[in-house]
């Protein structure tokens, strides 16, 4: 007989659906479920739509599936609150199912819980925290956001064996393959928005699409640079482009422009720069996960250009260290992604 995990996890399928289309709104899957057949299943599709769990219901209907006595998979709690849509406990209550399995609860102190109390106050049986970590873990952003007001900051640098991102002239095509490339077209389609540096800028006039192996473009985030000369460097924006320059010399800049992003609706931002933007970013704690890819080359050089620049410092107590580590492999490259856990430094 499968558990509550194996349905848990074809929930977390469907709720990747919604890369890239659902922000402010989190990604979310729901399943039915009644007697090992899935009756429905549905996603949050786009801000604004059906919930994941309106959409399993539609499904189901819509194939001529009773849903009564049924089993309601759901990677996060659902709503108990009118937005744009109905609270999704209304439907769920009008639908006759008699469990409902939640991945995780809502982060937002205000609605933690409450569509637990709300269900089994009306004699639905309620499981929550089944596979807790991914489900968790698919919409850290908005978590983030929804309870900092601040978006997630991913740093995602492509570095030699040897921590070089370039070499001494600047040229960086291509120190990872292909497969590593198209990690990067994912986290382009993750992030509401792409923030890199005026060398960056100018040396590789760079478009941070999110583009699928044919050079489709998918998604076009919300692009700036940071640059100590914002008016000058509007001039070298292409004509009828979109770019936004900011300067951010100190961490408190930092600080007030990732507050001004997050009350725009911006709940992740993708970091794609080099050394020194990098540096800064981590000095101000302004980053919240890092994704190294690592190339099996050796750069060597002094002149050549090291994936972190800023300050030295004198012991190793003071380095930034990551907590949460993983590692997967594209191609021949190894990515390494963890939380930056800031320590004293």
């Amino acid at each position: 007989m499968k558990d509550h995990a194996f349905y848990m996890e074809k929930a977390l399928t469907l709720a990747k659906r919604g890369l890239g289309t659902t922000s402010p709104n989190p990604m979310v899957g729901a399943l039915l479920v009644k007697e090992g057949a899935v009756l429905g299943e549905g996603w949050h599709v786009r801000a604004g739509e059906g919930h994941a769990e309106v959409n399993a219901f539609a499904d189901a209907a819509k194939k001529g599936n009773s849903v009564e006595g049924a089993v309601l998979y759901v990677t996060l709690e659902p709503c108990s609150t009118y937005g744009r849509t109905p609270p999704c406990t209304e439907a769920i209550l009008a639908s006759g199912v008699k469990k409902v399995v939640i991945g995780c609860l809502d982060p937002n102190p205000k609605h933690a819980g409450r569509a637990v109390k709300i269900l089994e106050e009306a004699g639905i049986e309620v499981i929550f925290n089944v596979l807790e970590k991914p489900c968790c873990t698919l919409n850290e952003a908005f978590f983030h956001w929804i309870t900092t007001s601040k978006p997630f900051v991913l740093l995602k640098l492509a570095q030699t064996l040897d921590g070089k991102i370039a070499c001494f002239n600047g040229n960086s095509k291509w120190i990872t393959s292909s497969e590593a490339r198209m990690r990067v077209m994912e986290l382009r389609m993750w992030a509401d928005a792409v923030l890199t540096g005026g060398n960056t800028f100018r040396t590789d006039h760079p478009s941070f699409t999110a583009r699928d192996r044919d050079g489709n473009t998918l998604k076009a985030p919300k692009r700036f640079v940071v640059t100590m000369d914002p008016e000058g460097m509007k001039k070298l924006s292409p004509p009828g482009e979109n770019w936004e320059f900011v300067s951010l010399p100190r961490p408190e800049d930092w600080e007030r422009f990732l507050l001004e992003l997050g009350r725009k609706n911006v709940t992740s931002v993708l970091l794609e720069c080099g050394g020194r933007l990098a540096a800064s970013a981590l000095a101000a704690k302004a980053v919240n996960r890092v994704e190294f890819h690592i190339a099996p080359m050796i750069l060597g050089g002094e002149k050549s250009v090291p994936s972190v620049g800023g300050t030295s410092p004198a012991s190793l107590e003071n380095a930034w260290k990551l907590t949460e580590t993983e590692y997967k492999m594209y191609g021949k490259d190894l990515a390494v992604t963890g939380l930056v856990e800031y320590g004293g430094k």
